[in-house]
């Protein structure tokens, strides 16, 4: 009884250890904020306006076109690096659970059997031999030689975190599990705009193929009159030359731009995590709508909203985590290692009552000799709280610049739109005079030549600007953190 009440003291007190330990934490060191501006170089937007920032737009709203939504919405069911995210979520989401199970005690299930033979010379030798010599030792209670040792029960280990130090890695694992849910954010908000580039694009490649085709059949109209014109003699075989080469070049831009059209649909269906298809378009870039205003809202809240500075947040919290855990490995360490269960030299009276044995074990150690070895690891890892700092304020800079290059890409290829079509606008009425007056023996046929190459060229231009229009959209959509929600 008293054997029992001394066990239960031991415990008591341990458990209490415990608690109390709670209190004694190794806390990490209070990390500095990073400064940011109040507003976006240039930018006239209100800042009391940050909650129309089309960064809180979902795309199914900023992106009215139904053919990419659909694209996008099979984009991230199927795409093959959203599903390798979701698995390195899991990974960290299990190493979580390792470190919370590194608090509980490990107990194991045990069964052994084992046997020693004592020489005579020995300590438990002669006094097992002598042992056998009592009156009270009779029966199944004499000790044999060779002596076997029969075990049934539970073991167990338990490190009691006298400084914080599991909590802190707890902490620590937690944190990289939020880093990696906001890693797939990344990648979603980068395939959203993705898709969305390469739609845009192909849409621009569709323009550039039609106004290829418009042109080409503009060209052999002027071919044919300039060869009717040679019959009549009033032009060389030179003139023929000069319009059917440039009608030639014509036709060979159709190829490239054919090929391109290819290229951006495979990279569309690989993304979409498919063979290559065709890609269902809606309406023409050239009808395509940018929207009215577009608003970013003020740089402060791209903290919140770009999973990828959330993510490099995340990772610096764990790093400096990472630093307290490494300076408490300098203190001593408390182990407990209980055991209950049945333990006998007889496998006839293992399961008797009297056979049950209990004991506890408890060890206080801290480092002396491999201390150089946890310098080092500490030095590590402020080394690496150090770099994670200086990524937090690098992806900070990127996300902010990002935001004012696109802002300003909006506005500038939107004053470039409109000098551009007023552009095609007038070359066009000058192919159309050019053509007149070559009928009439007003102009050469080189002025023609130079007209129709003017207007294609002009075009051409016209439905890049519009391309980069929508990408600087995109583009927008993405350093605003759009697109995860």
């Amino acid at each position: 009884m008293n054997r029992k009440r001394q066990i239960l003291s031991i415990l008591a007190g341990v458990w209490l250890l415990s608690l109390s330990s709670c209190r004694v934490r190794h806390t990490p060191a209070t990390l500095a904020p990073v400064p940011v501006p109040s507003a976006y170089a240039g930018s006239l937007n209100d800042p009391n306006t940050d909650s129309l920032s089309i960064g809180n737009d979902p795309y199914n709203r900023l992106f009215t076109d139904a053919n990419l939504v659909a694209l996008i919405d099979t984009a991230l069911a199927r795409n093959l690096d959203v599903k390798m995210a979701l698995q390195r979520l899991e990974v960290t989401r299990a190493q979580y659970g390792i470190s919370q199970a590194a608090l509980r005690p490990q107990v194991d299930a045990v069964v052994s059997a084992g046997v020693d033979r004592y020489g005579r010379y020995t300590l438990n030798g002669v006094g097992n031999y002598d042992t056998n010599f009592s009156e009270y030792v009779t029966g199944s209670s004499i000790i044999p030689n060779p002596v076997p040792d029969y075990f049934v029960g539970f073991r167990s280990s338990w490190e009691i975190d006298l400084w914080g130090k599991l909590r802190n890695r707890k902490r620590a694992a937690y944190n990289r599990v939020l880093a990696s849910q906001e890693g797939r954010n990344v990648i979603v908000t980068d395939l959203v705009a993705e898709v969305a580039r390469l739609y845009f694009t192909l849409l621009s490649l569709d323009a550039e193929l039609e106004i290829i085709r418009d042109n080409v059949e503009l060209q052999q109209q002027a071919l044919s009159l300039v060869e009717v014109q040679k019959a009549a003699g009033r032009v060389t075989e030179l003139a023929v030359q000069q319009f059917n080469a440039q009608l030639l070049n014509t036709k060979s831009l159709e190829g490239g731009v054919r090929q391109q059209i290819l290229q951006a649909e495979n990279q569309i269906n690989v993304l979409l995590g498919r063979y290559p298809q065709p890609i269902q378009r809606g309406i023409s870039i050239r009808e395509q709508q940018l929207p009215a205003t577009v608003a970013a809202g003020v740089p402060a809240q791209l903290m919140s909203r770009r999973p990828d500075i959330r993510q490099v947040e995340r990772e610096l919290e764990a790093a400096n985590i990472d630093v307290a855990v490494a300076r408490a490995e300098f203190l001593p360490s408390l182990n407990l290692t209980p055991y209950v269960g049945l333990n006998a030299f007889r496998l006839g009276v293992l399961g008797n009552v009297e056979s049950m044995t209990a004991g506890i074990l408890g060890g206080l150690s801290t480092p002396v000799l491999n201390r150089r070895f946890i310098k080092g690891n500490l030095r590590v890892t402020e080394a690496e709280r150090n770099r994670s700092f200086l990524a937090y304020q690098q992806v900070i800079l990127r996300g902010v610049s990002e935001v004012v290059q696109s802002l300003k890409g909006l506005e500038n290829f939107r004053n470039v739109a409109d000098y551009q079509t007023q552009q095609v606008d007038v070359l066009k009425q000058a192919a159309t005079t050019s053509d007149n007056l070559f009928a009439t023996g007003y102009a050469t046929y080189l002025e023609v030549i130079t007209a129709q190459r003017s207007v294609l060229e002009s075009e051409l231009s016209l439905i890049n600007t519009k391309r980069s229009q929508f990408l600087s959209l995109v583009d927008l959509y993405r350093a605003l953190g759009g697109g995860w929600q």
